[in-house]
């Protein structure tokens, strides 16, 4: 029997009697007294609510009337919690003061002995982003926008929403708007609406709005109309593009918000993505034609506007390739 489902069985055992021992435990499990009394210590440094009662006849009283944690961490899962937030700690997630504070939960639930443990974890383990002179230095700012939390509070009771849109600072723009989705792409936090007075699906940095509530308008469409609308828009798409297997490894690693890829091959082998590029924004073009050679040769054409076309054209000195 491993170790972490004995000390489970011990923990059953003993919390339906007042009182027991350890030749009791002993007996029970078929273990030695050494393993029995380390057992009981790790179920004590757990929490579970133990007092010794010392003398020939002694042994530990249950108490019945505290509190009881009802969720028990064995140390390799408090090992891979405390792993999973240290990890987190540099990716602009929400409710930063949340997770500081669970943590410090975590720790004060710990024997010392683990504690120990997780210090040295946090010294030797270093991740994306941290610098290896010094780990808490960190690439980028470890708190997302001072808006986000708000309005992930808001999109679950209500996707309708009134934004301000701060572009440019001093130059707000009030919209009404339906909330699709909240995501994080190339280090930056998004708002995918659809904007209900220019009827138009837009992407809008966390970052840059202020001052989100509830509308107090009356929703013009359903949220089915508006998924309808984004898959009609989809279908209208102006470029369409086929990816090999270092193009989808490529698209992982960056891609404009908002594209969504397909996979079209076993084992992911080939993909696919659809965009409606607006072809009078020039930097826009521009941007996805450097995008699109990052994604390399094996990039192929279904559809693509003709001013896209040249630009590439241009820039490889041959057509590209369909």
């Amino acid at each position: 029997m491993k170790k972490t489902e004995r000390v489970n069985l011990i923990m059953r055992f003993i919390n339906n009697r007042a009182h027991f021992t350890i030749a009791e435990i002993q007996r029970e499990f078929k273990i030695s007294r050494a393993t029995a009394i380390r057992d009981i210590n790790e179920i004590q440094a757990m929490g579970f609510p133990l007092t010794t009662e010392l003398g020939r006849g002694g042994g530990y009283n249950v108490l019945q009337n505290q509190y009881l944690p009802s969720v028990r961490f064995t140390p390799e899962e408090l090992k891979a919690i405390f792993i999973s937030f240290i990890a987190s700690k540099n990716s602009q997630l929400p409710y930063l003061h949340n997770r500081r504070s669970i943590t410090e939960k975590l720790i004060g639930i710990a024997s010392q002995a683990q504690q120990d443990e997780l210090i040295e974890l946090n010294r030797i383990l270093l991740f994306e982003n941290t610098n290896p002179s010094n780990p808490n230095l960190l690439e980028l700012d470890d708190a997302a926008p001072q808006e986000l939390n708000q309005l992930i509070s808001l999109a679950v009771r209500d996707k309708h929403l009134r934004l301000t849109y701060e572009l440019s600072p001093g130059w707000p723009l009030l919209m009404d708007v339906y909330l699709l989705h909240i995501f994080n792409s190339n280090a930056q936090w998004l708002a995918e609406v659809y904007d209900l007075d220019t009827n138009g699906f837009r992407y809008l940095p966390v970052v840059m709005l202020r001052d989100s509530a509830i509308s107090e308008r009356e929703l013009k469409w359903s949220e089915q109309e508006i998924l309808s609308r984004k898959r009609l828009f989809a279908r209208e798409s102006n470029l369409i593009v086929k990816l090999d297997a270092t193009g989808i490894q490529r698209f992982k690693r960056m891609h404009p918000p908002g594209i969504i890829l397909s996979f079209t091959g076993m084992f992911q082998s080939s993909g696919i993505f659809n965009v409606q590029l607006d072809v009078t924004d020039a930097d826009s073009l521009a941007y996805y034609a450097d995008w699109l050679l990052f994604l390399g040769k094996g990039v192929a054409f279904e559809r693509i506007p003709d001013e896209l076309r040249v630009i590439l054209e241009d820039r490889l000195g041959t057509p590209p390739a369909f």
